[in-house]
This record gives structure tokens, sequence and C-alpha cells, in this order.
């Protein structure tokens, strides 16, 4: 199900038939639905629908393509039926939304493969390193994030990782409206009534003035503070993902920052940089100079 999604992503804009897609996988049309159901929670028809308006709608944010030609790329048969579909699944007209963007519930490419759950049998740790650590000072900032579960307009949101709800949200929102602050897709911890708590978002700049999606907070003002950076270099997510992460956890939750001259600076947050092939796996916590 994994390579159908992957298969999905390389030729959406051709909107290939379940026969096709089914081919490509090497099972009946009718598995591939049940099982694409089940994984996913969405039909493989609906799926690829809310891909290609995904992207779609991306491009009708960042460029001029006229909106015909947006529709014709996307395999709709014309922009009528192409603003029918938009408007039936995103509530307005691509014209609309290219003049006025606003947050919407896109829809990410689908993981669902995930580490440990889906694969079976013993691994080779040998070749991971241990995490190390660097200080990074990051500006005030305000943070737009899930803190909690609710439900809204476009479903349930809450805010760990896999919620493909905020992630599509935040997809939707241009970096320049933004102007990223920690980085996007950015997660973290703060601790409220003493236990710490999840939340998913991304840092904002403290003049931040756009409009809070539903079910996000607009939290701040977070002082300027230099951030002890719990790092390991990139490996691979199936396989190394739940080890990595331990590691790096371990060692930032019960790391003594007076061994290096600063303490915990509690006005901040703590966040979370989770980029396995890329960035790594990183955990940020805030210090300031011991006086």
């Amino acid at each position: 199900m994994q390579k159908l999604v992957d298969y999905i992503e390389l030729h959406a804009c051709e909107n290939p038939t379940l026969s096709e897609l089914s081919a490509h996988v090497g099972y009946s049309p009718y598995y591939c639905s049940e099982q694409f159901h089940r994984l996913a929670g969405i039909t493989i028809r609906e799926y690829l629908l809310k891909r290609r308006l995904s992207m779609a709608a991306i491009e009708l944010r960042d460029t001029g393509v006229p909106i015909i030609d947006i529709a014709l790329k996307y395999n709709f048969s014309d922009q009528s039926t192409f603003t029918r579909a938009f408007r039936n699944i995103y509530g307005c007209a691509p014209s609309v939304y290219r003049k006025y963007p606003r947050p919407l519930p896109l829809i990410c490419r689908k993981v669902l493969l995930e580490p440990f759950k889906n694969i079976e049998g013993e691994f080779d740790m040998s070749n991971l390193s241990k995490p190390y650590t660097r200080i990074e000072y990051i500006p005030a900032h305000k943070y737009l994030g899930v803190y909690r579960e609710s439900v809204t307009k476009d479903g349930r949101i809450w805010p760990q990782h896999d919620c493909d709800l905020a992630c599509g949200i935040l997809s939707s929102l241009k970096d320049t409206d933004l102007d990223v602050v920690v980085n996007r897709f950015t997660a973290g911890w703060t601790v409220e009534n003493n236990s710490r708590s999840y939340f998913f978002g991304t840092g904002v700049p403290l003049d931040y003035n756009k409009e809070i999606p539903e079910g996000f907070e607009l939290r701040g003002e977070f002082p300027g503070s230099y951030y002890i950076v719990f790092c390991h270099q990139p490996f691979d997510y199936l396989t190394e993902n739940t080890e990595v992460m331990k590691r790096v956890e371990d060692l930032a939750w019960n790391f003594d920052p007076k061994t290096i001259g600063f303490e915990w600076n509690e006005a901040c947050q703590d966040y979370q940089r989770h980029y396995p092939e890329v960035l790594g796996y990183q955990v940020l916590r805030a210090v300031k100079k011991l006086r």
C-alpha cells in the first residue's frame, strides 16, 4: 500500500484508475481498495482526488498559471469541473482562493509504514552514532500550534506528528506569510500542571497577525534565548527511528546544563525537529547563562 501511495504521488496528474493502481502493486482492485481504506482511513479515489486538489491549491497560491491550465494539468475535464470539486472540498472557488489565500485542510502524502509497527525482525543498530550537543540562538517569537485535541469543521485535530489535518493546514500557509521561526513542522513540549504536554506547529514572529486556523492557538511571547540542541545525524526512519529518538531524548531529559555554565530557561518551550533522512532528530531546550 505504501508503494501504491508513492505511485499516486508520481502520477496524480494522470488520475490513474483503480485498475492501473492495483496492477502496479500486483493485487486485485477489491483487495487494494479494502487494504488502503483499512490502513489510510480514506478510500483510494477520495485520497487521489484530494491529493490532486491539494497540489492544485499550492499552484494557485504560488503561481500565476491560468486556472484552466491548472485544471487540465490535474486531469479535470474543464475549469467548471475543477471549480466544483475545489469548492466542494474547500468551500470556495479556485479564483477566490488565489485572490484571498487562507488556511485550507490540504491532504499530505500518506505515510502508511511506521517504524517497527509494520516491520518485523532484528535490526543492526551498530551504525548509529551517539547523540551530540550544540548551542543555537532562537530569536523572540510566538508559536502557532495545536496544543490540545479539538473538533473542527474539517475534522478532529490533535498535536501528534501523524496528524494529517494539522500538517495539511500548515502546508497551505505560505512561508512568506508565516515568516517561519524555529522551523515549519516543528513540535515540542510545554509544562502544564507539572506535566510535560506535546504540541505541533511552527514558530512565527512577534508581530504575526494572519488568520489563526481552527484548532490552532497563537501562544507567546517567548523571549529570545540560547538553546542546547541534542542531535542525531540523519538515519533510516523505518528501522532506526525508535532507537534514535530514545537515545536523543534520554540525553536531553537527563542533561545537567550547569556542567557547561547554563541553567534551564523555563520562560521558553522545548522544541523537536524530526526530519530523519535530511536533518536527523533534534530536541531543543532553552537555557540561560548562570549568574
